[in-house]
């Protein structure tokens, strides 16, 4: 026991280093929390000048918002055809009550799903011609509904449909914001939502009349026979749209011109959705309307529900007028509410999403008074203010959502606020207004469920507001960086690196651990990342190879912005690691492991052949242990096998994580052999390691992280001359 007592001295050290390590800690915590704030000139459309109704159309044209206006229109005209014509449906088909109300679902259910894909794609491909053909395909299965012969045929007409229309949330608002300048996409909003929601509003009414004038116990079809015509007239006109340049009036109002990307990276799906959710004022948001959807998505519904059981409305047109009559008396505020915002917006973006809550909190004191009435006049007029401020309010969120989201995200961060908004919102409220509703009925339920939810979402939306500040500076930052990268190699004939990290943060949940990273690696360049335990190495090694996304910065091979592509797709562009620890197949024969890793090249067989004679040729170890498991191998042989496995791809850059650990000195040495032969045909590499004198042997640079910052970049040998960062090196420790 004595052996183990701390002398005095020994404590005091003990307490000193937990009290710096803590220091450390808060001193970290502090700058994860640092925000980047560029001026409010330097944001876009803030303090620009007003732009009115006919400079937008000056410089994007009316052809897209009307086109745009009227899909949408028709969408909510469609929509409205099963809703009002079920009983009709339902005879002919002979069908159930719910299964046509499990039909009627369908086209909404697919219409949010389809919102992904076809986000993903506006983040990729051209954007006009998806609209155009998803247009003509909405047109065609609208055709295929009035003509279906039976119910089954009518709900796979039904999810084509929603499907084929859900382009018009990601797709539609995607344009809208690249075509039409910044000052402007509020009132667009609101315009456009006008005239779609007015439309809505009197579909019932249209699809009855047709109907009704066709006559007949199959009338209802031909609701479907002439919508569709008009569709698809106005789909051929979509063709005819110019496509915009993708954030054109972001980078004209921060940058002073229009750099366009001739190759742009394809984007990836869940690297999109991994950046978005890092925007503050997005997750913000997404929550708030969340919470939101929990009590609005039901209240037409439940306010049917009351009329009927309460005030004794039990006539079906009766109850429809009163309802529609509050929302029809909201339309003719958006157009003002779209000027307030983008006024408010150009002086104070912050105030302009607090105003957003400020729209909803409301409805917290409407909501109780409305179902405490015991007429159906003072329930229609206290139900306007509430149509006016909530569709005032869901009409700005796609101008706050577009100005945050970086430009190439923009169809992926629609369709992610659909997804959250409608299936988390819509769906769970819906769920839970039902539960509630038969447990203490309709006026308790919406006490119960609505006022909270108004009150939570205002409220978030509000204090979210300071967040809009700094994302909207990330979005400078990132325009920046794009510009002096533009400007690098054309106008200054700059050689492009294999590969630039510029202006890197990330973080793990709430931690930051890598703090404005910035390095270039040149074309054949060997270099070094060194660095203790702990100090960002694998991190920044996962973010290059697009298994982690980074909440800030760029991440560029060959000088294209890869930040959002995928670990598959980076392989295939020429970015491959070699990970420590098991890099082989353990159960599969050596020839097994090399001719999985061919197979993955997408060559041909004799290519394939050809990659795997190479590489045996560098490790002439493997070729006589062909047909031994890999598992049987010794510890050296298996990481040969795995940077075997790696160079069959021909990498434009490799990564190798943990070079010498573990392995024996005698293996080591020949692992460095390989190293400096692949140096000398001129192999671009990024090599952790952990020992100083490997570094040195290997590589041209060294890069030296601390605590998540880049503390040195230069010549490995100029290391030695800096003592503290060589003894972390050497021990694991930092220096003083």
């Amino acid at each position: 026991m004595g052996d183990t007592q701390q002398t005095p001295g020994d404590a005091a050290a003990l307490a000193s280093a937990v009290l710096d390590e803590e220091a450390a800690r808060q001193e970290a915590q502090a700058r994860a929390t640092e925000q980047v704030i560029f001026p409010d000139d330097l944001l876009p459309g803030v303090n620009s000048e007003p732009v009115t109704f006919r400079e937008a159309f000056a410089r994007g044209g009316k052809l897209m918002f009307i086109v745009l206006g009227l899909l949408l229109a028709f969408d909510e005209l469609e929509g409205a055809a099963i809703q009002v014509l079920g009983p009709e449906i339902r005879n002919t088909f002979h069908i159930s009550s719910g299964a046509i109300v499990f039909i009627g679902t369908a086209s909404s259910a697919f219409f949010v799903l389809g919102a992904v894909p076809m986000g993903w794609l506006a983040d990729r491909v051209k954007r006009v011609p998806i609209v155009g053909i998803a247009s003509l395909f909405f047109s065609f299965f609208v055709l295929a509904s009035g003509f279906a012969v039976n119910a089954f045929m009518l709900f796979w007409t039904r999810f084509a449909t929603g499907i084929a229309k859900s382009n018009s949330i990601p797709v539609h608002q995607s344009l809208i914001a690249d075509n039409y300048p910044i000052g402007i996409r509020a009132r667009m909003s609101a315009v456009m939502n006008m005239g779609a929601h007015g439309i809505g509003l009197c579909s019932p009414v249209l699809a009855a009349a047709i109907a009704t004038w066709a006559g007949g116990p199959d009338g209802w079809r031909w609701a479907w026979y002439l919508l569709g015509i008009p569709v698809a007239i106005v789909a051929l006109f979509a063709f005819r749209m110019k496509e915009p340049p993708r954030g054109q009036f972001e980078k004209d109002d921060v940058l002073g011109e229009v750099i366009e990307d001739a190759n742009p990276a394809p984007i990836s799906m869940e690297s999109a959705f991994a950046r978005i959710k890092k925007i503050a004022t997005i997750r913000t948001v997404l929550v708030a309307f969340c919470a939101l959807g929990f009590g609005l998505f039901s209240q037409g519904e439940l306010a049917s529900l009351y009329l009927n059981d309460s005030l004794h409305i039990h006539d079906v047109l009766t109850r429809g007028l009163i309802l529609s009559l509050s929302g029809i008396a909201a339309l003719p505020v958006l157009p003002f509410i779209g000027r307030y915002f983008d006024r408010v917006y150009r002086l104070n973006p912050a105030k302009a999403l607090a105003m957003v809550g400020a729209l909803i909190l409301p409805s917290a004191l409407f909501t109780p008074l409305q179902y405490s009435v015991q007429s159906s006049t003072a329930f229609w007029l206290l139900g306007v203010p509430q149509a006016v401020l909530t569709t005032s309010a869901f009409a700005m969120t796609a101008p706050v959502l577009q100005a945050v989201v970086p430009y190439r995200l923009r169809g992926m961060g629609t369709a992610m606020a659909t997804m959250y908004i409608f299936f988390i919102g819509g769906f769970l409220g819906g769920v839970l207004s039902g539960f509630f509703t038969n447990a203490i009925g309709i006026r308790g339920t919406v006490i119960a469920i609505g006022v909270p939810t108004s009150i939570i979402g205002g409220l978030m939306l509000m204090n979210g507001a300071r967040f809009i500040r700094n994302d909207l500076s990330l979005v400078v930052e990132e325009l920046l960086e794009e510009q002096e990268e533009h400007r690098k190699r054309n106008e200054r004939g700059e050689e492009t690196p294999a590969l630039q990290v510029a202006n890197v943060d990330f973080s793990y949940g709430t931690v930051q651990v890598l703090f404005d990273v910035n390095f270039e690696i040149a074309r054949g360049e060997c270099v070094a990342l060194l660095g203790t335990n702990g100090a960002g190495k694998s991190t920044i090694l996962r973010v290059i190879s697009g298994l982690e996304v980074p909440e800030r910065g760029v991440v560029r091979l060959d000088g294209r912005n890869i930040t959002y592509v995928s670990p598959e797709q980076r392989v295939k562009l020429g970015i491959v690691s070699l990970p420590g620890g098991n890099g082989v197949f353990p159960s599969l024969t050596v020839g097994q492991n090399l001719s999985v890793s061919a197979w993955l090249t997408e060559g041909t067989a004799s290519e394939a052949d050809e990659r795997i004679a190479e590489v045996l040729e560098v490790f002439p170890e493997l070729e006589e242990r062909q047909q031994q498991p890999a598992s049987s191998l010794s510890g050296g042989q298996q990481q040969m096998l795995a940077l075997a496995r790696v160079l069959i791809h021909h990498p434009e850059v490799l990564i190798i994580d943990e070079l010498s650990l573990g392995l024996a000195p005698i293996v080591v040495q020949r692992m460095l052999e390989v190293v400096d032969a692949l140096r000398a045909r001129g192999q671009t590499m990024v090599i952790v390691e952990q020992s100083l004198n490997i570094a040195l042997a290997i590589s041209d640079r060294a890069i030296f992280l601390e605590k998540g910052e880049v503390k040195f970049q230069g010549a490995a040998a100029d290391l030695l001359a800096r003592d503290d960062l060589a003894r972390a090196v050497f021990f694991g420790t930092e220096g003083g």
